[in-house]
């Protein structure tokens, strides 16, 4: 197929409930939705960037310079095959993960649509339905944190992951297990300690925690095998592993015995598969994580969760979780097991609402080939 015409859309979406982690508090979240063109069909991508450089490198305005200026014209007018030789296409282009990925999303549920198949069925997902858990930011108070855990396990969530840092950690943690004994739970640090905060998250051995995810620095692979030498609980790394590459040193230097699998933290659902396997041979389970999402990414993220190794819940939470309003319609729900359907419809499985996204979008560009 030949690609004709490429839109970006620059949104800001409400939160419902503000999301606060170590690298601070969000109450809006900014997004780059991408439209792609080919054959008198569209296919929508996201890349879920954030105005700062805190959890990764990208932001909005990197993003939108290097789609607009970069990667859409190696894109526009191009004879493409099958979204896997996105990669290809844009190797030239070091890093800028979030934007790459955004744009091959789009590319997938394009050939996705064109096949009349849905993109789980396009990359070899057997899962009909997905395990959900939901993340939980730093609350202003342990007992609003205890609220909340309460009322998303009343909601069928399968895993509770709770944001921590220095001074909201150990105490938080037994606070929870104290109340939920036998609540499966794992913590998400976002790079806020040091190995010589070491006896803090040994402490956190005693609680029976699923993992501790990337307790050290973004972009460490060496003094995580360290720590992971000298704690019970299995390390699972996030922002570290950005390529494949990344993932196969962690292996091999025991790192971590779990792995996150964002898309869009690794250049897209090419890697994300690629990742999953080299993972599935190797016997490290994954799971998908999350990155405030609309119903666009959320509908990637299934897709790719859909995949048999990972086998453990991911943040793929409800529409609602986040949103007062998403502009997918039919919304995510979660199911009274705990899990969500994978869709079934031909590409993403869901419509793009686009008198929402307008409502929501501050900025927009279209590049006709």
């Amino acid at each position: 197929m030949q690609i004709e015409r490429v839109e970006q859309f620059h949104l800001q979406m409400p939160l419902r409930h503000p999301f606060e982690t170590s690298f601070g508090r969000e109450e809006v979240v900014h997004k780059i939705i991408l439209a792609v063109y080919a054959d008198g069909l569209v296919g929508y991508g996201e890349s879920p960037v954030d105005v700062r450089p805190f959890y990764s490198p990208e932001t909005i305005e990197t993003c939108w310079h290097v789609q607009r200026d970069y990667l859409i014209p190696m894109l526009l007018g191009a004879q493409v095959e099958h979204a896997t030789d996105i990669p290809l296409l844009f190797e030239r282009v070091r890093g800028h993960q979030m934007a790459k990925a955004g744009l091959e999303a789009a590319v997938w549920d394009l050939e996705a649509r064109r096949a009349g198949v849905p993109i789980s069925e396009l990359l070899g997902g057997s899962r009909r339905r997905v395990e959900c858990g939901v993340s939980i930011g730093i609350q202003d108070s342990l007992d609003d944190l205890l609220s909340r855990i309460s009322a998303f396990v009343g909601e069928g969530y399968r895993r509770i992951k709770i944001k921590i840092k220095p001074g909201w950690d150990v105490e938080v943690v037994r606070a929870v297990r104290e109340r939920f004994a036998a609540l499966p739970l794992m913590v998400d640090a976002n790079s806020a300690y040091t190995l010589e905060e070491v006896e803090i998250l040994r402490a956190l051995d005693a609680f029976d925690l699923m993992m501790i995810e990337q307790p050290l620095a973004h972009d460490d692979i060496i003094d995580h095998a360290a720590l992971q030498r000298q704690l019970r609980t299995p390390i699972c790394l996030d922002e570290s592993i950005h390529t494949v590459g990344r993932a196969r040193e962690a292996f091999e230097l025991g790192s971590c015995g779990i792995i996150n699998i964002k898309p869009a933290r690794v250049g897209g659902i090419t890697n994300a598969r690629a990742i999953h396997d080299l993972c599935q041979a190797r016997g490290m389970p994954v799971w998908c994580g999350g990155l405030l999402e609309s119903g666009i990414g959320r509908a990637h993220n299934l897709a790719v969760a859909s995949l048999p190794n990972f086998s453990l819940p991911g943040d793929i939470s409800a529409s609602d979780r986040y949103w007062a309003e998403d502009i997918v319609e039919p919304p995510f729900t979660l199911n009274p097991d705990g899990t969500m359907d994978v869709p079934t419809g031909p590409g993403i499985g869901v419509t793009v609402l686009r008198d929402r996204l307008e409502t929501f979008c501050v900025r927009q560009a279209a590049y006709p080939a």
